[in-house]
């Protein structure tokens, strides 16, 4: 019995260990890539076939990226592999395009069979499908087959980011930028490339306070890049300035946020007051990035947050925003029945903020333009001085929409 016993714990000992030899084959399907500081990514990249390895058993990840090979990958991240080897696109990729990219991947690419092309050049659909969905500029690379250089990259992300996300701050980004000291070597378009990825946390520098401006991106952080691009809990986390009182984490649509940087107080506090607006208007509101947007009721919000990314059919009834990149207050009015009478608290609490003594003069200039356009009545668009700030009203007669700028006037 004993001998027995002693038997059965050696074959399950054996058993154990061949798993545990098969595990380790498997996580370790390269000879080079054993202690590689990406090796986990790596592997895990590969087991869903966004990148191989060589015939010699090879992955070699420190050799420079090709661009299309960088595509091919980009293009694969955003699709599910499925157990018969067949793939679609993902479909939380999907729903954050905007109506127009959904509408060419349904039309155009119907058929896409996301392998590379067997007659001609192989990266072909891969760039075609990037290039269409503006991912890239195709005319932008003369040769397809030569290394990405890290700017090169940062482009790619920025517009992929631009499609399929949101653009960060350009002040927040710019200034995590400008902290690394070879940024000036690139051009103004590359280093707003940069400064992007850097504040989505995607694309770090170096220890040595450089971010490396020219450098080759190896097959390895090509994979770790596009991990983070497609994973959001993957990206390096980006902490506001603790001293730069202007600097505040937003909300933005979908459950995000995002880092805006105010260019004075007045604004910074501005931000606050949209949030009281916003209250007055009970659950029939929703304040994303800088924009207060107000409701008819909860139906019309839920129609409105349901449609896609990039819709170009808003049908909020008022939206009251903040433009720091210009330093521009403002406030969008479609004028159908009783939308006036429904958000003019809303309305008056802001403008209230914005012009103070001056309130007065503007609250009834924006009642008596609103109710001459919303009547048919015919209202040129004008500017005018009220208190220290120029106010520029766009009339469009036809959906009976009003848009009130606000400025500091100029010296």
């Amino acid at each position: 019995m004993r001998r027995w016993t002693l038997f059965v714990i050696l074959v399950a000992f054996l058993c154990n260990s061949g798993t545990i030899y098969a595990q380790q084959q498997k996580t370790s399907p390269f000879s080079d890539i054993k202690g590689h500081w990406a090796e986990k990514t790596i592997v895990e990249m590969v087991n869903k076939g966004i990148l191989d390895g060589y015939p010699n058993g090879t992955f070699q990840p420190d050799q420079p990226v090709k661009v299309d090979q960088f595509i091919k990958m980009l293009i694969l991240s955003y699709t599910d592999l499925h157990q018969n080897g067949e793939r679609s696109w993902n479909s939380a990729f999907l729903q954050s395009l905007s109506v127009d990219n959904q509408t060419i991947l349904k039309q155009d690419y119907r058929y896409y069979t996301f392998k590379p092309s067997t007659v001609g050049y192989w990266a072909k659909p891969f760039i075609d499908v990037a290039s269409d969905l503006h991912f890239l500029n195709k005319s932008r690379y003369s040769d397809f087959s030569g290394d990405m250089t890290r700017e090169n990259v940062a482009e790619v992300i920025y517009y992929t980011l631009q499609e399929t996300e949101f653009l960060e701050d350009s002040q927040f980004s710019q200034q995590l930028a400008k902290a690394y000291g070879d940024l000036m070597s690139a051009t103004d378009r590359e280093q707003k490339f940069i400064a992007e990825t850097l504040a989505k946390g995607i694309m770090q520098g170096y220890p040595n306070g450089f971010f490396g401006v020219g450098d080759k991106v190896t097959r390895a952080q090509a994979l770790v890049l596009l991990n983070r691009l497609t994973d959001k809990t993957k990206r390096i986390p980006v902490k506001i300035s603790s001293s730069d009182k202007l600097q505040l984490s937003v909300p933005t649509q979908g459950g995000g946020t995002k880092v805006i940087v105010f260019p004075d107080q007045r604004m910074r506090d501005a931000y606050d007051v949209l949030k009281q607006a916003g209250q007055l208007r009970g659950s029939n509101h929703e304040l994303a990035d800088t924009t207060l947007r107000l409701f008819k009721d909860q139906k019309e919000k839920d129609n409105v947050l349901a449609l896609s990314t990039g819709s170009v059919k808003p049908q909020e009834e008022v939206a009251l925003w903040l433009d720091p990149q210009y330093n521009t207050y403002g406030i969008t009015i479609r004028l159908r029945d009783g939308a006036l009478a429904r958000n003019q608290e809303a309305v008056d609490t802001f403008a209230n903020f914005l012009f103070g003594y001056n309130a007065a003069t503007f609250n009834k200039w924006f009642t008596e333009v609103c109710v001459n356009v919303g009547a048919g009545t015919k209202v040129a668009s004008k500017q005018v001085q009220i208190g220290d700030d120029a106010v520029e009203i766009i009339v469009d007669s036809a959906s009976k929409t009003v848009i009130f700028s606000v400025a500091k006037k100029k010296a």
